[in-house]
């Protein structure tokens, strides 16, 4: 893993601004490479082929590459395709790849990958990303020039863009930036599963979007139990056991208290010696760490586990932010941040359980959607919303219950769509639109809403498809892609695998909500590996007690970065009335959503102080 940067038609930038912003994610090497219409740049974290035969830009018989990621089953391809060379690294496979199959390779790919190739006999420069979106990839255009980057903070310090105050609006809204989408008008996010190929001369640009998770959900198959059970059972230790043999260097894994992590320490334990694992423990009832103490001791893992606490909060938590480059509001950030700075200290490659929740129906949210399709057609969806309302989360009011289900409802086709992910998911702003100074446009988001609730596939699949595309995509694995390269160890996450993901798709209905209970197929796998008390927790994942901490410390710095001093950044988006009523109390709020709504804003400001204007 490592970061990438690269201009056409652009006075290419002194390799030290660039490599030094990115060195952190590349500490081992640091290299570049200027020509007249393309440059390249490059630093590396040698974990695949760890002699000078790994290091990049990397060129073969004119093709040259620059690429962040992993191809986990490159040896399997050198031996299908034929493809032999004296170096072993996983980027000399991707350029014999491209060479015998063009943009073709990227179906055949079991990875995670960002990059560019300059094709200079063709005058191409082709940039892609792999399925999921694992490994970032944005984008500066202006007129003839274009440049890309690993990181917004490095691309920010090249290109100086301008601030887009709607597409920052809808990230109060949302809690993420959408797909394509960033705070500056001038840069976007090359979205995942697609490539970009641009005509050196011409500059003609053709975007093509190679892998959509939906095609695989017109695809069901019809398993019986056993039959499923195995498909997943195979799938999942094939992953595991790739991202394992395919590093030189040690692989631990972090283990929370429930069973997608579970899952892979119990297998990975088959394929290494003294695994080594990582958890934190929180205070009070989101302390998951006996759980995964629990796992730890069944395969006798390394374990180690990290305490979290305020002390040095308000220092680490400017550096945290900051890290995203953008606002950022997903919370688990935090923890996210400190067992990746731990376990560095003892590996450099660390598995993950990121993707199993989107994809095999973890969460609560989604049980309205198995059963819309009969009782939204059988009866009154007034009588549904408040049946399902005993499914959600506690700590909701009985209104707020109505309103959250009525709006999942809605997604199977009704017209006001993107409210699912306002109130449902991150239950911020929605309902107070009014108060928006800038409008959220929320375009890319009512577009994609709309061709998923006309896919004819059930309400569930139409919700976990939305979710792989926006939550999955633009939060979480953004957030673990962060977390873990801010201390240059790299994250592998095997449910995101080729396999898994063309088979999950394809598992009915049932396989993943059953009644009041979520990834089906999942637990009655982990049945087999996990110890009992694991099997039926509810979804855990390195969350804080956010309303406890934005009455501590986090409130503190709420009140001095919203109050404090002038120049902020959110009145010109929504009413600083209406933020001051909400920090004090004034409008009728759980505490759980206004410490959600400040801590929006606070994350908000950080950056736009710390990364924007003084970055």
């Amino acid at each position: 893993m490592c970061g990438i940067f690269g201009t056409i038609h652009f006075q290419a930038p002194q390799p030290g601004v660039v490599l030094s912003a990115l060195a952190h994610r590349g500490p081992d090497e640091q290299n570049h490479l200027a020509g007249e219409r393309v440059s390249l740049y490059h630093t590396r974290l040698a974990i695949q082929d760890l002699t000078p035969s790994g290091r990049q830009p990397m060129q073969h018989n004119g093709v040259y590459i620059t690429f962040n990621g992993e191809i986990y089953n490159h040896w399997e391809l050198r031996k299908k395709y034929g493809l032999s060379s004296a170096s072993r690294s996983d980027t000399m496979t991707l350029l014999l790849l491209y060479e015998a199959l063009g943009t073709a390779m990227f179906e055949t790919i079991d990875g995670m990958f960002a990059l560019a190739i300059h094709d200079t006999a063709n005058g191409k420069l082709l940039l892609a990303r792999d399925r999921a979106g694992k490994k970032p990839l944005y984008l500066w255009s202006r007129g003839r020039s274009l440049a890309f980057s690993s990181e917004l903070n490095a691309l920010k310090d090249v290109v100086r863009p301008s601030l887009d105050e709607a597409s920052i609006a809808d990230y109060l809204y949302l809690g993420y930036h959408f797909r394509a989408a960033t705070p500056y008008r001038e840069i976007e996010e090359l979205e995942a599963g697609t490539f970009l190929e641009v005509d050196l001369d011409t500059l003609d640009r053709k975007k093509v979007r190679w892998f959509d998770i939906a095609d695989a959900y017109s695809r069901p198959l019809d398993l019986t139990p056993e039959e499923a059970l195995a498909g997943l059972d195979e799938r999942l230790h094939l992953a595991v056991q790739r991202r394992i043999d395919s590093s030189d260097l040690e692989v631990g894994s972090f283990l929370s208290g429930g069973i997608d992590s579970g899952l892979v320490t119990a297998i990975a334990s088959a394929y290494t010696k003294d695994l080594k694992t990582f958890t934190v423990k929180m205070p009070g009832a989101y302390d998951e760490s006996v759980l995964a103490q629990s796992v730890a001791e069944k395969y006798g893992t390394r374990h180690t586990t990290i305490e979290i606490s305020f002390d040095g909060l308000r220092d680490d938590f400017t550096r945290i932010v900051s890290n995203y480059g953008e606002p950022f509001f997903d919370s688990s950030a935090i923890p996210s941040y400190y067992v990746s700075q731990e376990a560095r200290k003892h590996i450099t490659v660390v598995l993950n359980g990121d993707g199993a929740d989107e994809l095999f129906g973890g969460y609560r949210r989604y049980m309205p959607f198995r059963y819309y399709d009969f009782f939204g057609r059988k009866g009154p969806v007034s009588w549904f919303a408040r049946t399902a309302g005993n499914l959600l989360p506690p700590g909701h009011r009985k209104q707020d219950v109505y309103t959250y289900v009525y709006r999942l409802l809605k997604f199977a086709g009704y017209k006001e769509l993107t409210d699912i992910y306002g109130g449902a998911t991150t239950d911020l702003f929605t309902g107070y639109k009014n108060e928006f100074e800038t409008p959220p446009r929320l375009q890319g988001l009512t577009e994609l809403l709309d061709r998923v609730s006309r896919l004819p596939v059930s309400s569930l699949s139409k919700i976990l498809i939305a979710d792989f595309d926006t939550i999955l995509f633009s939060d979480l694995l953004v957030k673990m892609d962060i977390a873990t390269m801010a201390h240059s160890l790299e994250g592998r996450s095997p449910f995101l695998s080729k396999e898994l993901l063309e088979f999950a798709p394809t598992l009915k209905d049932g396989y993943k909500i059953r009644g009041r209970r979520s990834k089906v197929l999942l637990r009655s796998l982990a049945g087999r590996y996990l110890p009992e008390a694991l099997i039926d927790q509810p979804k855990r994942g390195f969350e804080i007690p956010l309303k406890d901490w934005m009455n501590g410390v986090l409130g503190e710095m709420t009140e001095d970065y919203l109050f404090g001093s002038a120049g902020a950044l959110y009145p010109t988006l929504i009413r600083k009335s209406f933020v001051t009523d909400v920090f004090k109390r004034k409008v009728n709020l759980s505490e759980e959503r206004r410490a959600k709504m400040l801590y929006a804003l606070l994350c908000l400001e950080v950056w736009y102080k710390r990364v924007y204007q003084h970055g």
